[in-house]
């Protein structure tokens, strides 16, 4: 029951930050492209606050169940006398992810306060080059969330 609920928790927390990335990259910064500057960085500001608080929650759930449940099935197996040797879909999965909440926690506590600091200062100009550089790091943990889906399911 308890790896039940971790495997909830782990697909979840996967879902919502893969789908507000995907969500963010695809749908709403190209919709955006008709405001003026001003509007559109600002928009964008809130709308990344928002979503990285859910974000940095939905990555640590990630990270934690993750880790959790692994380390159950190793406990597991080696008191029932086996030897636990990690499956490959786990291992890709594991070392992807971990990849990922960095690169998120670089957009989150680097990029982010550049753009932060821009929007505080009224500096649209700044605020856009925040934003261009926080867009190819979301489209690079896009494409390790899609590989890791696709990995794991073919496996």
């Amino acid at each position: 029951m308890i790896y039940s609920l971790l495997k909830l928790v782990h697909l979840l927390s996967v879902i919502i930050w893969i789908g507000g990335m995907v969500f963010t990259y695809f749908f709403l910064h190209p919709a955006l492209s008709s405001l003026d500057k001003p509007q559109r960085v600002n928009l964008m500001h809130i709308a990344l606050g928002r979503f990285f608080r859910a974000a940095l929650v939905a990555a640590s759930l990630t990270l934690v169940s993750g880790l959790w449940m692994i380390g159950r099935v190793a406990k597991q197996t080696v008191q029932s006398g086996g030897s636990f040797q990690m499956p490959l879909d786990w291992t890709v999965m594991a070392v992807l992810g971990v990849l990922m909440v960095a690169i998120f926690f670089h957009i989150r506590f680097a990029l982010y306060k550049r753009l932060d600091r821009a929007v505080a200062a009224g500096d649209w100009d700044a605020g856009g080059a925040a934003l261009a550089s926080i867009r190819p790091w979301v489209g690079i943990n896009i494409l390790l969330g899609a590989s890791i889906v696709c990995f794991t399911l073919l496996m």
